[in-house]
């Protein structure tokens, strides 16, 4: 399929990548506000044999199957807008937007137009996710849930302007980074129902937003669990998901799991991969990517919904909003 890339970022390189690497796809157009970010982008792949193009309009009323957005999230609202008035199916970088009821906003006017849209929330793509989904049947119900993300980011990644603050980004370590663990925990542990946060703004950053939160979890199917997730914990380290479950425990991190019975067998799936968590934010494989892009097509071809539509992508970020209003209150917030 024919697609275009609007948002030239410092993540488009991973999607540059991803496209060089997949035979679904072929990158027709390009696009950013800056003409200079376009010509960047261009003299950088040469081999994707795309142009740039002038405008979102541009790219509306081409012969592209989908769009791949990839624009800051306070830049997205009139480009959906008018992505959705042509028809164009959407691709969109996490998170939706801001804050819940703009993202929710995004999702109800895609879905009122019948326009396909899909979130890049690429850590459901990881190959050892799927061998942990198969094993859940045999687990038994979910006891407790660990959720750590001990990431680095220097102060550099914060000077650039807009990032870490909520009229950009929406937020910080929650909305930018821990999306995606939290994200792949709901859907494995499924639905929570109250949780009780702190959220803070270490001394190691000057930005606007938290770079630090921990919260307590209670699920909808009873378990218990925590949330650490931060990106002042140097030099980093790979987020962990572990769950314990009646027959066994699991704890995944990045590409590699580890399944702990309770009648004393131990497994070994996957191999372990970088996701980005140290000072160099992209240090991680497009494989993932790659797989989500090419689901999406599947998707379209087939007319499924995609690994991740837009309706589903909003319970990750109904999960931060009550972590971050639980932090700000200071008490429990039960999750509507």
């Amino acid at each position: 399929m024919k697609v275009a890339l609007i948002g030239l970022g410092m993540v488009s390189r991973t999607f540059g990548d991803a496209i060089r690497n997949s035979d679904a796809v072929d990158l027709a157009y390009v696009y950013a506000r800056s003409a200079e970010s376009r010509a960047r982008f261009l003299s950088d792949w040469p081999d994707l044999g795309a142009a740039a193009a002038g405008s979102v309009a541009e790219i509306a009323a081409s012969d592209v199957d989908f769009v791949l957005l990839t624009t800051p999230p306070n830049a997205r609202r009139d480009i959906v807008q008018e992505l959705v008035s042509a028809g164009k199916p959407i691709l969109m970088e996490k998170p939706v937007e801001r804050t819940l009821a703009v993202a929710t906003e995004l999702v109800e006017l895609c879905e009122a137009a019948e326009v396909p849209l899909g979130i890049m929330l690429q850590h459901r793509a990881r190959p050892v996710v799927g061998d942990l989904r198969k094993l859940l049947p045999e687990l038994g119900a979910l006891r407790m849930a660990e959720i750590n993300v001990p990431w680095w980011r220097g102060q550099a990644y914060y000077d650039e302007p807009g990032r870490g603050s909520y009229a950009r980004d929406g937020g910080g370590v929650m909305i930018s980074q821990a999306i995606h663990t939290l994200d792949l925990m709901l859907s494995l542990a499924g639905p929570v129902a109250e949780v009780s946060a702190m959220s803070a703004t270490t001394g190691f950053h000057q930005m606007e937003a938290e770079d630090f939160v921990c919260a307590g979890l209670r699920f909808e199917n009873g378990a218990v669990g925590q949330v650490f997730a931060t990106t002042a914990s140097f030099p980093g380290r790979g987020e962990t998901i572990t769950l314990h479950f009646a027959k066994g425990s699991v704890h995944l991190e990045a590409g590699l799991l580890q399944v702990s019975w309770q009648d004393g067998r131990e497994e070994t799936i996957g191999q372990a991969a970088s996701s980005g968590a140290g000072a160099d934010p992209m240090a991680f494989t497009s494989d993932w990517h790659r797989f989500v892009i090419e689901d999406f097509v599947e998707a379209l071809q087939t007319g499924r919904a995609p690994l991740v539509p837009g309706r589903e992508a909003l319970e990750v970020h109904r999960l931060i909003d009550a972590l971050e209003a639980s932090a700000k209150a200071k008490r429990t917030i039960i999750l509507e």
